[in-house]
């Protein structure tokens, strides 16, 4: 099989599962899975609740691993698309720009978004685009490191916000894990003016980049020159290292998507 042919393909698998993400949160964005809960069905109620809305604060349900996830496919299609770019001769410069217009961009819509309803300009920055727009940014600029160092500063940015979130002296934040009373809603007041509804951390782009560098490391993988189950022996136990590192750490962190605390980014 050829080069250009096993490019082709990955590009195919990796298409899928993105417009697999995109049919999840236009469904969700049309209310699909209200209308489906309004079924009647006790047990049809129990299983949509569970599967497609967010925990209130602690815990984790499938809803909750469809951003994280998003942010990973992200990740893998940058280098394919970094050597398709090269491919059609592409200069450094000119991918450079054209990654720095795109983060632009998802930073651009996803703040303009939180404008829409309030027909006012406000600074809210938590959702999906917003937060895209920097782990692919960081994720672009260390293209080019080796796959640890790629994975070290995934855990890197883990680590900063995990340490933050424990160690934050001002009084009032300075729990950890409390809703409301977090560095993550100091954050949120100090660039916003305002806690979010629900508790989502603007700052949550730092831990969750994690995703997206892992992506970079996994697209990676793909492209090497090995047989398909080795490519996929290697994914999976990276996997499986981060789950087990993931249930690991829910003995001291618990796991919480609204701040992305380091046992939700792991497991997810």
């Amino acid at each position: 099989m050829s080069t250009e042919k096993k490019l082709e393909n990955r590009l195919v698998s990796l298409d899928f599962f993105r417009g697999l993400v995109m049919f999840l949160l236009i469904a969700e964005f049309a209310h699909l899975f209200d209308v489906l809960m309004k079924s009647g069905n006790e047990q049809v109620t129990a299983v949509m609740d569970f599967m497609f809305h967010h925990v209130k604060w602690e815990g984790l349900h499938f809803w909750d691993l469809v951003q994280p996830f998003f942010m990973f496919i992200v990740g893998v299609s940058i280098p394919l698309s970094y050597a398709n770019r090269k491919k059609k001769g592409d200069s450094e410069s000119q991918i450079r720009n054209h990654a720095l217009r795109r983060a632009f961009l998802l930073l651009l819509f996803g703040w303009g978004l939180y404008c829409i309803g309030p027909e006012k300009i406000i600074f809210q920055f938590d959702n999906v685009l917003a937060q895209l727009s920097f782990t692919y940014l960081i994720s672009f600029l260390l293209l080019k490191q080796s796959s640890t160092v790629q994975i070290a500063a995934g855990f890197v940015c883990i680590l900063i916000s995990d340490l933050l979130y424990r160690f934050f002296p001002v009084v009032g934040f300075d729990q950890a894990f409390v809703a409301g009373e977090n560095f993550g809603a100091w954050f949120n007041i100090f660039i916003s003016g305002y806690e979010y509804g629900g508790h989502w951390a603007a700052f949550n782009a730092l831990p969750t980049a994690a995703h997206t560098l892992w992506g970079v490391v996994a697209g990676k993988w793909l492209m090497e020159n090995s047989t398909s189950t080795e490519k996929l022996k290697r994914i999976l136990m990276a996997g499986i290292i981060a789950l087990a590192l993931g249930y690991g750490t829910t003995f001291f962190t618990p796991v919480i998507k609204r701040i992305s605390t380091t046992s939700f980014v792991l497991l997810s």
